[in-house]
């Protein structure tokens, strides 16, 4: 607030330019109306002031406030765009899985040159004698391919034997379960699938295992196990594509009455 007397002060000049002096009030009655004129000017202008004061005031605090919901908005946008990409993300390891599997269906059914020159694997030999736990397992994949399961079986076997610990074991495992899927040895395909449940636990081919064990368990009209088998993985993998797969068979089985 401004002081009084600084504004009779700045207000001195003007009344010295009349020729008046300050004098007590009392000893002059036209210099005494002056000083009233004077303090309800002042008064005025202190009321002026104080208006002033608060509109900076209310404008400040209404500045602060837009700054607020421009912040909020801003950070509602971020957490909109973070929710978007884990649903992206999310999409594309779906998208990615399925197209693995296909590309490994697409491998299986092609006819592609040997790394071997025809006739079978003996058995306790590894179709690659020396080489490495990869080299192997490629030249085992390579007669699955060639859509040669017999020796495919055997290589795979022995790959086990010979490479327990080999971080390509539970997908060797689940390819000697395959070959004996594909030519209808549903029995010996049960069981070697099971042992992919069993022995992997963290491997990513048990929603495949699982899905493969319900199919087995159809082919031998054992309904009750095919449904528990496909239904695990609906329940336990339900972002793959095995799990679209086991719906289709579940479906299928609805529609037999099986």
């Amino acid at each position: 607030m401004l002081n009084r007397y600084k504004v009779l002060c700045l207000l001195g000049p003007s009344m010295l330019f009349s020729g008046c002096a300050l004098l007590p009030a009392n000893e002059d009655p036209e210099l005494l109306a002056k000083l009233t004129e004077l303090e309800r000017r002042l008064e005025s202008i202190e009321r002026v002031v104080q208006g002033q004061s608060l509109v900076n005031l209310t404008q400040q605090v209404s500045a602060t406030e837009r700054r607020g919901d421009e912040m909020q908005g801003r950070l509602e946008e971020l957490e909109h765009h973070s929710e978007s990409t884990s649903e992206r993300q999310r999409q594309l390891y779906v998208d990615l899985d399925a197209r693995i599997i296909e590309l490994e269906a697409a491998m299986r059914d092609s006819r592609s040159v040997s790394v071997m020159d025809g006739g079978t694997l003996p058995p306790g030999q590894l179709p690659m004698p020396g080489g490495s736990d990869r080299d192997n397992y490629q030249a085992a994949f390579e007669l699955l391919k060639e859509q040669r399961y017999e020796p495919a079986a055997l290589a795979f076997q022995q790959f086990l034997v010979a490479f327990p610990d080999s971080e390509l074991a539970d997908n060797a495992q689940y390819w000697l379960a395959e070959s004996h899927y594909v030519t209808q040895q549903f029995d010996k395909a049960l069981a070697e699938f099971e042992v992919v449940i069993s022995q992997y636990a963290d491997s990513r081919k048990i929603p495949d295992a699982l899905l493969k064990m319900g199919y087995c368990n159809y082919e031998l009209n054992r309904w009750d196990s095919a449904r528990e088998a496909l239904a695990r993985v609906q329940t336990d993998y339900s972002e793959t594509t095995a799990a679209r797969l086991a719906a289709q068979r579940l479906q299928r089985m609805d529609e037999e009455g099986v």
